[in-house]
């Protein structure tokens, strides 16, 4: 059954889509309210829509809705579950922010009952919907989910196996995926062959759990074990798990943009701690591009705060909290539009005048995608009485599209393309700009470059792209 919670207005029109949070129980409790729980602890991961599929024991009931966690499950009462279930919170890179759209998507199909959540992005979802549309199936959304929901379908009608039909539909598919699926009363959890989008497994004080992020084993009362690994599926027990592997031979290809901005800097992804890569890549930062006279080091809060720390650390500059935040407005970049990005801005950041009046301020940042906001804060700065400010990022220029899970499609969009150092600076506004280099991202990580998907900053993907 699937329970729509909220209407189904437009936010923003694109194509198919991404989603960017899950989780998945299996405990010895009812689950409902505590799936709830880990889609606020990973609610950075997505804003425009969340939703949980639970097994009440007969059924999976599945509710979904637009807006944040809280907002989608206010007042909702839940029925006695039996301990399963998957959640999901959405932030669409190309697809429409509409209820349809939302996740976990939910079919009833013969004797299955299956509900599939999704992080990352299909990058051959078009020409397999075209596929199954010319064999005659049809669709109720323009999500990449729906797709790997009829293929799933059709693979099951096939084998009436779970895993062979996930081991079939996950050989068609070409890009980024970490998936949480209910198969009638069986929990599984995915991911893609490169292992681009983060998912990782462990225990819960009742059970076991899959999330996108460790946060959430450390918030129920668990741990995590490991990663899941790239091609492989595991499915979630009460007691124990199950792996299965359907692809080993892939180039793995970790997402490094997670470990500069996505992640929270206390989750541990692909056994790194993302606050560590933090910290190295300010000090990096600041060991790269020094700034020879300056007064205090400044973060842009909350995502670049380790970074800044970072790099206070290695150059001995005072850090200084002198851009205060509204905590109760959302992240910026993961707003659907670019309106709404510059409106929620000026609500967002204040700067403490008597902090930065008269002073040279290094003013850190976690990366620089489009340059609206980066401009306006330099802008506030110096409005505000900074003598100089000096940027310094953390992440190398992004300069080409991102077609595996993050909102960056046409290179118009991003500042750094095709401009010098010189020239993104003209447009910035700022008295000094750098880039932490290449290397020293990778250095960062404690991956080997051949581990990590940069292909926003280079141009080079994991997977074939084709054309675009």
């Amino acid at each position: 059954m699937d329970i729509r919670i909220q209407g189904s207005e437009v936010i923003t029109g694109r194509s198919l889509g991404e989603s960017c949070g899950i989780v998945a129980l299996a405990e010895s409790v009812p689950v409902g309210y505590r799936l709830i729980q880990s889609l606020r602890i990973i609610q950075h991961r997505g804003q425009e829509s969340a939703g949980i599929s639970i097994n009440t024991g007969k059924a999976l009931k599945n509710y979904r809705g637009m807006g944040l966690v809280n907002e989608v499950f206010s007042g909702v009462k839940l029925e006695k579950d039996s301990g399963m279930g998957i959640g999901h919170i959405r932030y669409s890179t190309a697809g429409s922010s509409v209820l349809e759209n939302a996740q976990p998507l939910y079919a009833n199909i013969g004797k299955y009952e299956i509900a599939i959540g999704h992080n990352g992005e299909i990058v051959n979802a078009q020409e397999l919907k075209r596929s199954l549309e010319s064999r005659g199936y049809s669709f109720a959304t323009n999500s990449d989910t729906e797709v790997i929901m009829k293929l799933l379908s059709i693979e099951l009608s096939k084998t009436a196996d779970p895993i062979l039909s996930m081991k079939n539909t996950f050989r068609k598919l070409v890009g980024a995926y970490s998936l949480n699926i209910m198969i009638n009363q069986r929990v599984f959890v995915a991911r893609d062959p490169n292992g681009i989008r983060p998912l990782v497994v462990g225990t819960t004080e009742y059970g076991y759990c899959a999330a996108s992020e460790s946060v959430v084993f450390d918030q129920l009362n668990g741990k995590m074990i490991r990663d899941v690994r790239p091609g492989e599926i595991v499915e979630i027990r009460k007691d124990d798990i199950d792996s299965f592997m359907y692809n080993e031979d892939a180039r793995t290809a970790h997402c490094m943009f997670e470990y500069v901005y996505f992640a929270r800097p206390d989750s541990i992804l692909d056994g790194r701690s993302v606050f560590e890569t933090r910290m190295e890549l300010g000090s990096i930062l600041a060991r790269e591009s020094p700034v020879k006279e300056a007064d205090c080091v400044v973060a842009v809060p909350d995502s670049a705060r380790t970074h800044a720390q970072g790099y206070a650390e290695e150059s001995g500059i005072p850090l200084t909290e002198a851009l205060i935040k509204n905590r109760y407005v959302d992240r910026t970049f993961i707003m659907p539009e670019q309106a709404g990005r510059e409106s929620e801005l000026d609500i967002k950041l204040n700067p403490i005048r008597q902090l930065i009046e008269g002073k040279k301020v290094v003013l850190v940042d976690d990366s620089i995608i489009r340059g609206n906001t980066t401009r306006k804060i330099v802008k506030l700065l110096k409005k505000h009485g900074a003598k100089e400010v000096h940027l310094r990022i953390a992440c190398p220029p992004v300069r080409f599209p991102c077609y595996l899970g993050i909102d960056m499609k046409t290179k118009d969009q991003f500042i750094a393309s095709n401009r010098s150092l010189k020239e993104i600076n003209a447009k910035l506004g700022a008295d000094s700009l750098r880039y932490v280099s290449l290397e020293g991202l990778i250095e960062a990580t404690s991956q080997t470059r051949d581990k990590l998907c940069l292909g926003c900053l280079t141009g080079k993907y994991p997977v074939r792209i084709g054309k675009r």
